[in-house]
């Protein structure tokens, strides 16, 4: 009989940690225990466990007993400043580990960042050219940045306990998680829907430099089986590892790509950014009509399209990528074709009656 080991993933219901549960549980072998602030009743075989990752106490509470190998960290909270984005976020990671920890049988924690430990933060996001492709070593923007406090926790917790750690830096996550804060794919398909439902033109709504250069993106079941890689792999151990499909692309032809899974026409780009928040401000209860004449489950148009991290992404005006050769040189050789992380995700959103 194979002994089961046990891995806990602090948001498990997001797009990242959704992808890391379906990866282990499919794998078998494990009992993976979720953490999340809200009850998960949509991924088979995982244990859910309800705590406030901003309070001590409810961590030692809800962990106590839990005899974890290996914690997975794949949330956040935003904040008005990133001061306070800061301390919140440096916090929640700091309260996840001191209650994993207390079993005693922690090997390994994988954190999960993002491209703006290069970009920097919300407030002064990708204002400052940087030269890309961006690579594992480049040295950190000056300033707060609430990623950099996180490591900071995750370092020091690993010298002081004795695991091991990896971080992932993903770029745009594609995958399934409806009601994600940060949700690019999702919030194309809804715009799609609309654009179909009233004849609206469907234009790419980011900058010129996004539309025309070249860009990647991290689909959330590559990211899933590199963070379980890092886990697993001592060659990952103590890493900060970029993590992207492998792939590179251009929106104007990924646009058509996308307009055609719909059966749309890809407007002509307009020649400048026009933002989602304001081109669809009164488009909520064209999507409330959307939902109720196809039967789709129930997500108001906010949190299954939020056009402000769309615009966030879309918006920026110089060359976004990242080098996977660190991943490749310690072993790593996933693959996946950008397109098909969209493809897939629409296919997923349409079976599970998220859109049309």
């Amino acid at each position: 009989m194979t002994d089961t080991r046990t891995a806990v993933i602090f948001g498990a219901s997001g797009i990242i940690g959704r992808a890391i549960a379906e990866n282990l549980l499919t794998t078998g072998g494990w009992r993976v225990v979720g953490v999340a602030r809200n009850p998960i009743a949509d991924i088979p075989g995982l244990d859910f466990v309800a705590c406030d990752l901003t309070d001590p106490a409810s961590c030692q509470q809800a962990l106590a007993g839990i005899a974890a190998e290996h914690a997975y960290f794949t949330t956040w909270a935003r904040r008005p400043t990133e001061h306070e984005n800061c301390e919140v976020n440096g916090g929640m990671v700091r309260n996840a580990i001191a209650g994993v920890v207390a079993a005693g049988t922690l090997k390994h924690v994988a954190l999960v960042t993002g491209l703006k430990h290069y970009l920097g933060p919300f407030d002064n996001y990708a204002k400052t050219a940087i030269e890309t492709p961006f690579t594992e070593d480049m040295p950190r923007v000056p300033g707060e940045n609430f990623y950099y406090a996180q490591e900071d926790e995750l370092f020091a917790a690993a010298e002081k306990h004795g695991f091991t750690w990896s971080v992932a830096r993903p770029h745009t996550v594609i995958g399934y998680a409806p009601g994600n804060q940060m949700n690019l794919g999702t919030s194309i398909a809804v715009y799609a829907a609309i654009a179909k439902e009233t004849g609206l033109p469907f234009q790419f709504p980011g900058t010129p430099q996004q539309h025309d250069g070249l860009v990647d993106v991290t689909d959330a079941r590559l990211l899933a089986s590199h963070m379980i890689w890092e886990a697993n792999t001592p060659a990952a151990a103590d890493t900060a590892f970029n993590v992207v499909n492998g792939d590179v692309f251009r929106w104007r032809r990924m646009w058509t790509h996308i307009a055609d899974w719909f059966g749309l026409e890809a407007a002509p780009y307009p020649g400048k950014m026009v933002p989602l928040i304001e081109y669809l401000a009164d488009a909520g209860p064209v999507w409330d009509r959307i939902v109720a004449q196809h039967g789709l489950k129930p997500n108001p148009i906010d949190t299954v399209a939020p056009w402000w991290h769309v615009d966030l992404d879309l918006g920026r005006t110089m060359e976004t990528m990242a080098d996977m050769s660190l991943s490749r040189e310690r072993g790593f050789t996933g693959y996946q074709r950008s397109s098909g992380s969209f493809i897939d995700l629409f296919e997923r959103l349409r079976r599970e009656r998220i859109i049309p």
